[in-house]
């Protein structure tokens, strides 16, 4: 087969596979560096060399059809390995490209300095865009190409690399607990006031090492850690958090640890991704770099 058809048969693919990820044919011009009407141009030419329609179109909607669905299925893959045969050849001095990631807002406050101090400098050629969202995001949906998430891993069509396991802490300030009196069991600490974390629309539970749950009661909800920290720090409340989070304000005494005799269950942190089995080399080294940084955190008390 020549190159010549080759190239005729891959035209319009990136076009219609980032069409499907993102939903729109604005949403994918903007990741191609184009037009909206370029998108659908390439999209319609693609359909008319297929002789099938890959879309329905309308004007609040676009879906695939049957003939869509089964294109993309099989496509993506070889889209993919095109990505991965060209990684291949390239040293990790010339690593290149934009990687789109998100994170847990207390993560990337954590995480910030290190990729722009180091990561950013030591691989001048990789594009970050980093979104920070404690929410479930739909990492293909809404073009990420990584998502560093705390907790058990819900997408179970992509791929994972857990980092570890990461200590949780249950935290106020001094002028709280002088005000209601330190919690010392359970039910001493079911009638603080606490700041709770809503996913999915309810309060995140409190999970103990010996299996023990409750169900926090408050009159704040918070749907971010950065948030949940602040509030913390103002003295409202008992605040549920990651310890890697809060625990320079621990040391600084700006926190207490609450009920430090109970344990709490650790939670996994894990990278979760589309590439396939091999991804690029600019998320490898992101994965990597980021593994590295998160290390100290994962033998906290």
């Amino acid at each position: 087969m020549s190159v010549m058809i080759i190239g005729d048969k891959t035209a319009g693919l990136s076009a219609f596979v980032l069409t499907v990820e993102t939903g729109s044919f604005s949403a994918a011009s903007k990741l191609l560096g184009t037009t909206p009407s370029a998108v659908s141009k390439s999209v319609a030419r693609l359909e008319q060399r297929l002789g099938a329609k890959l879309f329905r179109r309308s004007t609040r909607s676009l879906t695939l059809t049957v003939e869509g669905t089964a294109y993309y299925e099989r496509t993506v893959p070889l889209l993919r390995g095109l990505e991965d045969a060209e990684e291949v050849v390239r040293s990790a001095s010339a690593a290149r490209g934009t990687l789109r990631v998100t994170m847990p807002s207390e993560l990337g406050r954590i995480l910030m300095g290190a990729l722009t101090t180091d990561f950013l400098r030591v691989h001048p050629e990789i594009r970050l865009e980093v979104g920070w969202a404690d929410r479930p995001v739909e990492l293909i949906r809404e073009g990420y190409d990584l998502a560093l998430r705390a907790g058990a891993p819900i997408d179970s069509e992509l791929n994972l690399r857990t980092l570890g396991e990461l200590p949780m802490v249950l935290v106020a300030s001094p002028e709280y607990l002088s005000e209601i009196g330190r919690p010392v069991s359970i039910e001493q600490l079911g009638r603080a006031n606490h700041l709770r974390y809503i996913l999915g629309g309810r309060p995140f539970l409190i999970q103990f090492l010996d299996g023990e749950t409750i169900e926090p009661e408050g009159r704040l909800d918070l749907d971010s850690g950065f948030a949940l920290r602040a509030a913390a720090l103002n003295g409202f409340g008992v605040a549920y958090l990651l310890r890697c989070a809060v625990e320079a304000d621990i040391r600084a005494g700006r926190l207490e640890v609450v009920l430090p005799s109970r344990p709490l269950k650790r939670v996994p942190l894990h990278f979760l991704h589309a590439f396939g089995r091999t991804p690029p080399l600019r998320a490898r080294l992101f994965m990597d770099f980021v593994a590295e940084q998160i290390k100290p955190y994962l033998h906290g008390q």
